[in-house]
C-alpha cells in the first residue's frame, strides 16, 4: 500500500514538473482529433508520465506514456490520445496506442491498438451513438481482436483453491452491437447480436501450468476453444444524469440472451442477468455514496467455461484477479464512497481529485438458492480518481481479498 500511494506521488510530481501546453492550428489536426467543436488554434496540454502497474495476472509493468488531450471550443477534454512503450516479464516490449473521441455528448468512439514481443496484442473499436432518431436510438458497438497471455483457471465453483492455478492464452475474435431504443424519458428496449470465436492457447506465464496440463475438456468444456453466436433483449431504466459520469439516479437492468447451436454456438445455453445502481450525492455531490447488486445465471449442460457466470477483477471483485471465479451464476454487492477531495487545475487541465473507499462482496454458485454466507468473498479497498468532466475518469484501485492485495490502473469508473 505505501509502495503503491509513494508511486502514485511520484507520477503527480514529474506530471506536474513535465507537462506543456500549445496552441496548435486547426488545420494540423484533422478530424477525427478535431471536428467543428474545436476552435482555432486548438489548446493542446502534453502529458509525459511514467507507468508503474500491477495486477495479480499480469504481474508488474513499468514504462512511460505521453497523454494529448485536445480541448475543444469550451475549453473540455474532447480529445485524448495517449501513445505508450511499457515492459513486462511475461509480455516482453508492448507498444500501444490508445485514443478517446468525444466529437458530441451523445457520440464517442475509443480506439486501441497495442502489440507485444511475447505473446499478447490488443486491438479494438467502440462506438457509441446517441443521436438517431431524435436521440431515442442508442448503438453501441464494439469489434475486437485481443490474445491475453496472462489469463488464469482456478476450477469451478467458490472453493476453487490458489493449488489449481493454471495459465492460458485467451484468444478472441468478434463483435457485440447493442440497439437500444427509448420508450419512455426513462425506459428502454435492448436488443444486441453477439458473435466470438474463442481459441485457447499456450500462455506467457512460464511459473504456471498450462490449463491443459491440468484440466480435461470433460472437466472443463471450452478450454480446446469454442464459438458462440447470441442475441440478447432487455429492458433499462434509468434517471442517471450522464452515460459516463453519473452523480445522481438510479440505473435497473434485466436482460435475457440466448446463445443458440442452430446459429453457429458450439453449444446451447442461456444468460438471465439482473443489475440495479443507485447514485446518491450529498454537498452538491462532494460525496457520492454508489452501490451495485446484480445477479448473473447461466444455464445450459455444457457451458464453455468462459460464457459461465464470472466474478474477480476491476470492475467486479476487485481483491481478485480477472476471472477468479466462475460457476453457473453469482451474486454480486459493491458499495463505494467517492469523496471528491479538492478541484485543482493541473496541466492546465480542470481535474477534481477523489478518495473512493469500497467494499466488494459476491460469490458464485450453482444458483442463488444453494447461496452459502460462508462462500461469499469480501475484499475491501481504495480508489485514487483523477476526473476531468465532463469525459475522462483516471483511477487507481487497491482491493485486499483473502490472497494478497491487488492493484488495477486504468480509466472510467468501475460501475
Amino acid at each position: 500500500m505505501r509502495l503503491v500511494a509513494n508511486c502514485i506521488l511520484i507520477l503527480v510530481l514529474l506530471a506536474l514538473t513535465t507537462s506543456c501546453t500549445n496552441m496548435v492550428p486547426r488545420k494540423n489536426l484533422p478530424y477525427p482529433l478535431t471536428n467543428e467543436t474545436f476552435g482555432d488554434p486548438v489548446k493542446v496540454v502534453t502529458i509525459p508520465l511514467p507507468i508503474i502497474a500491477t495486477s495479480p495476472n499480469e504481474g508488474l509493468i513499468y514504462g512511460a506514456l505521453t497523454a494529448f488531450l485536445l480541448h475543444d471550443a469550451k475549453d473540455e477534454v474532447s480529445t485524448l490520445l495517449a501513445p505508450q512503450i511499457n515492459q513486462n516479464q511475461n509480455f516482453g516490449t508492448t507498444v500501444s496506442v490508445y485514443g478517446s473521441f468525444f466529437p458530441s455528448p451523445d457520440r464517442n468512439w475509443e480506439v486501441n491498438l497495442s502489440q507485444s514481443t511475447k505473446v499478447n496484442h490488443d486491438y479494438g473499436l467502440k462506438i457509441r451513438d446517441n443521436t438517431f432518431l431524435e436521440k431515442k436510438l442508442l448503438l453501441n458497438g464494439h469489434l475486437f481482436v485481443f490474445t491475453d497471455g496472462s489469463a488464469r483457471f482456478f476450477g469451478f465453483q467458490s472453493d476453487s483453491s490458489p493449488e489449481n492455478e493454471s495459465n492460458y492464452a485467451d484468444e478472441e475474435i468478434g463483435f457485440n452491437f447493442v440497439v437500444g431504443y427509448k420508450l419512455t424519458d426513462h425506459l428502454q428496449v435492448i436488443f444486441g447480436e453477439r458473435f466470438k470465436d474463442v481459441s485457447i492457447g499456450q500462455g506467457a506465464v512460464k511459473s504456471v501450468p498450462f490449463i491443459r496440463d491440468k484440466f480435461t475438456e470433460s472437466e472443463v468444456p471450452g478450454i480446446n476453444g469454442f464459438t458462440v453466436h447470441a442475441q440478447k433483449i432487455g429492458l433499462v431504466y434509468s434517471t442517471m444524469d450522464s452515460l459516463d459520469m453519473p452523480t445522481r439516479g438510479v440505473y435497473g437492468k434485466l436482460s435475457f440472451e440466448n446463445s443458440s447451436k442452430f446459429l453457429g454456438s458450439t453449444d446451447g445455453y442461456n444468460h438471465y442477468e439482473v443489475e440495479v445502481k443507485g447514485y446518491y450525492p450529498l454537498k452538491d455531490a462532494r460525496y457520492i455514496t454508489v452501490g451495485r447488486l446484480a445477479y448473473n445465471q447461466t444455464l445450459g449442460s455444457n457451458v464453455p467455461f468462459l460464457e459461465r457466470s464470472i466474478l474477480g477483477g476491476e470492475t467486479t471483485l476487485r481483491g481478485y484477479g480477472r476471472n477468479r471465479f466462475i460457476d453457473s451464476s453469482y451474486l454480486l454487492c459493491n458499495i463505494e464512497e467517492r469523496i471528491r477531495l479538492f478541484r485543482w487545475a493541473v496541466f492546465n487541465v480542470n481535474t477534481d481529485w477523489e478518495i473512493a473507499p469500497f467494499i466488494d462482496l459476491g460469490s458464485v454458485m450453482k444458483n442463488i438458492l444453494e447461496a452459502s454466507p460462508n462462500a461469499f468473498q469480501f475484499n475491501p479497498g481504495i480508489g485514487f480518481r483523477a476526473v476531468v468532466r465532463p469525459n475522462i475518469v483516471g483511477r487507481v484501485d487497491i482491493g485486499f481479498g483473502s490472497e494478497g492485495p491487488s492493484v488495477f490502473v486504468g480509466l472510467g469508473y468501475p460501475f
